[in-house]
């Protein structure tokens, strides 16, 4: 029994099935789903989850034009609602793992069309085998990927499905991608990016959107940017938001990684990030007086 709930954990954590599936898959051995959610590790079994099947919510996979070509990206929306703000859910550098779609899911259900663009859709999307997704990414055009995510935002504006009002977030690898969606679609209505590399001061000039940015006491390498990008904000007069959280680390957010998952520095930016994107995504146009240097 050991050895095949072993190697359901380990299909889990290499993202070949989601934590729903690794507790169904174990509760059919160890004999009650109490049991099987007990072999997770501390932190991954309090963390919540949104299943692949919940049945308040509308799921698939969609596709848009990218600059790379056709771009593949799951799509969640609350069930039976049509004309609500957009919200772009961009990845770590491990591709679209099952974590992003939870996170895309429990972002539907916060009143949003979700939408988690894959960056490996060019090679028919994101392995299920994690070894097989760096080389990949090594391959990406960097120029062309930040026009592929930019793309997401034309997408969201004009589909029915949406009141034409986007915003975008995205962790580590997709925080700095979500700061570069914010500098290449100068229409983004919103930008939430998790401890994610700054654009330069040049780049940061085209920005419109209102930002909000968490970053991680613990992540010294990422916040070492903090102070150039803040200064370039503050000459575009973009307004801004940074909330540091002490004593996490990066990829705080993560909580399908016990070893960097922070739950009170993860709830506290999530609940800032969800009012931030209301008050942003209103039907209510923002007058451009409101967008002022702040910090």
């Amino acid at each position: 029994m050991a050895e095949q709930i072993k190697e359901f954990y380990n299909q889990y954590r290499n993202g070949k099935i989601d934590r729903r599936e690794f507790l169904k898959k174990s509760a059919g051995i160890a004999g009650g789903m109490a049991l099987a959610f007990a072999l997770l590790p501390e932190e991954e079994a309090k963390a919540e989850f949104i299943a692949g099947d919940d049945s308040r919510l509308d799921m698939e996979m969609i596709s848009y034009p990218g600059e790379s070509g056709k771009m593949m990206a799951y799509m969640a929306k609350p069930k039976g609602k049509t004309k609500l703000p957009a919200v772009i859910v961009i990845h770590e550098n491990m591709g679209l793992q099952p974590h992003i779609k939870d996170v895309t899911r429990r972002m539907a259900l916060e009143g949003f069309v979700a939408l988690a663009p894959d960056v490996l859709s060019q090679f028919g999307g994101t392995p299920a085998e994690t070894e097989k997704v760096r080389p990949l990414m090594q391959q990406l055009d960097n120029e062309k990927t930040k026009k592929d995510f930019a793309a997401a935002v034309a997408y969201l504006k004009t589909n029915p499905l949406t009141t034409g009002k986007v915003g975008c977030t995205g962790f580590c690898w997709g925080g700095a991608m979500t700061n570069q969606v914010a500098v290449n679609a100068p229409d983004l209505d919103a930008a939430v990016p998790y401890y994610g590399a700054q654009p330069t001061p040049e780049e940061t000039a085209k920005i419109k959107a209102p930002m909000l940015m968490h970053y991680a006491g613990e992540d010294e390498r990422i916040n070492a940017g903090i102070p150039a990008f803040e200064e370039a904000l503050k000459k575009a007069s973009v307004e801004y938001k940074i909330y540091m959280y002490e004593g996490a680390g990066h990829a705080f957010n993560n909580d399908s990684n016990p070893a960097r998952y922070n739950k009170e520095a993860a709830e506290l930016a999530w609940k800032r990030t969800i009012a931030f994107f209301k008050e942003k995504l209103g039907t209510t146009p923002r007058p451009d007086s409101q967008r002022v240097g702040n910090a």
